[in-house]
């Protein structure tokens, strides 16, 4: 009888710790607005969250779950201080963050893809991070002494933290490569007189697609590059390609920002939507986006031309796609895929220091060639930029001057005419503002 009551015992029991799912690691990724964790589990988990104050704390219970192996360490971490796990008697498990402040928790769990497995995802937005983004963006706003303001580049590293992107054959990842290549073009741009690079991903941490477009225009970005690494099924696939954005992708994004309320007051192309009409409204963001696309494929054609310098490239010509990083209705935008990280040889070339150098440089002279032809106005770009105004039949010297946004004075001044006579062909100087 004693017997079988321990039998029973022990299969009321089990229940409560068979088929536990099992959390078998932790990655802490710390971005510049918030910090994501991700357990890696075997199976797909339920979990609740909920925040102690006095001291400030986050309480994750994953239920029926175990852990194996050890938390990591939050080293250098501006919002944790300390992970603590303990097993609970429910089955359950319970993770405790200490932290150094606040935080406005959200969480979510994500299915397997090609590179994990199910995930509980957590990401805490504190004011530690809040604080250090806004210094930053106030500081790439601010004018030079003279008025004029730096052409600013936001450079877009692709993937990063638990997003790794392609990888190659010999094990290299297209995170980290694309961030060495962002960090040598942000330095060489800062380099340049009139040029300033705004990093939207600066270390290994995920941002999402439509963060790294809201960043770019929230730093009032001229110019916005992503830079990639492509893959294909086939290893000898080769060679770099520039994108711009298709049209189809542009027409999705119009009717997005149209339809959505939150886009309805923001600024496009420095105009306020909330005040038009739907009609209006309509023909100013299409302005704003044909502008914009036109100044991509301008751009691009030049990074193109010369990447073609370093080595060889897929296409001949720009190609287009509905990249969601691409979709800034009002900052012209490109994405660089440098090369083939699946190709065995590129790969070598894209861990070589110096090949990214030559790399970042090609796209730093295709960026220079545009701007300045193409300066924006008020820049100091702008006010270096010497045009020439070929005399067409019709011209006058006032609709000239109205043209490029100058005086007649400064017109004439420049190329030191008294009068008003002008003839056909004559090549007139163009000063800067």
């Amino acid at each position: 009888m004693r017997k079988i009551a321990t039998i029973l015992l022990l299969l009321l029991s089990c229940p409560l710790f068979a088929g536990q799912v099992v959390v078998n690691n932790l990655r802490i990724w710390a971005a510049p607005d918030h910090t994501r964790l991700v357990f890696d589990t075997s199976d797909p988990v339920t979990h609740n969250i909920f925040t102690l104050k006095q001291p400030d704390r986050l309480v994750i219970d994953i239920q029926n779950a175990k852990l194996t192996g050890k938390m990591p360490e939050a080293e250098n971490n501006p919002l944790i201080r300390q992970l603590r796990t303990a097993q609970r008697k429910d089955g359950s498990l319970r993770v405790v963050l200490d932290l150094s402040t606040q935080t406005n928790p959200k969480s979510f769990v994500l299915k397997p893809n090609s590179q994990y497995g199910n995930r509980l995802v957590v990401d805490l937005y504190g004011a530690v991070e809040n604080k250090s983004t806004a210094t930053v963006q106030k500081s790439i706003k601010q004018a030079l002494p003279n008025g004029l303001r730096d052409v600013v580049i936001a450079i877009d590293a692709g993937h990063g933290g638990e997003d790794p992107g392609a990888k190659g054959r010999h094990g290299s990842y297209e995170k980290h490569v694309v961030l060495s290549i962002a960090r040598k073009l942000g330095k060489m741009i800062n380099s340049q007189k009139g040029m300033k690079a705004v990093m939207i991903r600066d270390g290994d941490y995920y941002l999402g697609l439509r963060k790294r477009m809201d960043l770019a225009r929230s730093h009032r970005a001229d110019l916005f590059v992503s830079i990639h690494a492509d893959s294909f099924r086939d290893p000898r696939a080769r060679g770099a390609s520039v994108y711009t954005l298709s049209s189809r992708g542009a027409s999705s994004e119009a009717a997005r920002w149209l339809a959505e309320s939150e886009n309805s007051a923001d600024l496009i192309g420095g105009v306020k939507l909330e005040d038009k009409d739907d009609v209006l409204a309509s023909v100013l963001l299409d302005l704003s986006q044909t502008g914009t696309r036109q100044a991509s494929h301008d751009v691009a054609n030049k990074v193109l031309g010369q990447l073609r310098t370093v080595g060889r490239t897929h296409k001949r010509t720009v190609q287009q796609a509905g990249f969601a990083v691409l979709k800034s209705p009002d900052v012209p935008s490109i994405l660089v895929e440098t090369a083939f990280i699946s190709n065995p040889e590129e790969e070598r070339k894209l861990l070589n220091s110096k090949h990214q150098e030559r790399v970042a440089h090609a796209i730093l002279q295709g960026l220079q060639s545009y701007f300045r032809n193409s300066p924006p106005p008020g820049t100091l770009m702008a006010s270096l930029k010497s045009r020439r105004h070929t005399i067409s039949r019709g011209d006058t010297l006032g609709g000239i001057a109205d043209h490029y946004d100058i005086s007649l004075a400064s017109l004439k001044s420049a190329n030191r005419i008294s009068g008003d006579v002008i003839r056909v062909g004559q090549v007139l100087v163009i000063p800067g503002t």
